[in-house]
């Protein structure tokens, strides 16, 4: 267990890191959030593909571990945007193998990164479409600011067009037709505190 626990602990500092890894759209999109990271970003992509793979009823556990996991290579090949990708060439496998191939249970870990990649199954697309619908929730935040160039990102619906399950679409047009602060400006409990 020593070793394990050696190895685990090196693995989770090292992800760790991604809370100050910036996203890498902050160039493309004119914006210099700081608070928008890798880690906040896998945040709420694990909670959207909880969500998606309940309602689309698929393996939510299967979800949720591709969700937390799919961007873990960026510790080392940093974030790449789409301008990025198409000029710069990334290890990703590679990374994800020397990340995870000398872990406990580094089987489990690489059947689930696997999956992910390849796009096949129920539950892959759907973490894909989880990862897409951050994007689609960050950009409207970003447009209700004032960020013009986040606006023109939406109007186009570049992640929408990829969207695969009829949860994640129905779940962006939401997203699409709310305001940010609609979560605390329309409950009933903040009616009751102005009073």
């Amino acid at each position: 267990m020593t070793k394990d626990a050696k190895k685990i602990t090196h693995f989770l500092y090292e992800l760790g890191t991604l809370r100050k890894t910036a996203r890498s759209h902050r160039q493309a999109l004119l914006t210099d959030d700081l608070s928008d990271s890798i880690s906040s970003h896998s945040y709420r992509v694990t909670l959207i593909g909880w969500f998606l793979a309940k309602l689309g009823k698929v393996d939510p556990y299967k979800v949720v571990m591709m969700c937390l996991l799919h961007d873990t290579s960026e510790t080392r090949t940093g974030d790449q945007n789409w301008i990025h990708k198409k000029y710069t060439k990334t290890f990703e496998e590679e990374a994800i193998h020397d990340q995870i191939n000398d872990l406990a249970f580094a089987d489990d870990l690489f059947e689930i990164t696997d999956e992910y990649s390849q796009r096949v199954s129920k539950e892959a697309k759907i973490a894909k479409d989880a990862d897409l619908l951050d994007q689609v929730f960050l950009l409207k935040e970003y447009a209700w600011q004032g960020n013009q160039e986040a606006a023109l990102w939406l109007k186009d619906n570049a992640q929408i067009k990829l969207l695969t399950s009829k949860s994640a679409k129905k779940l962006a047009q939401e997203i699409l037709s709310q305001n940010p602060s609609d979560w605390w400006s329309t409950s009933s409990w903040s009616a009751d505190r102005r009073n």
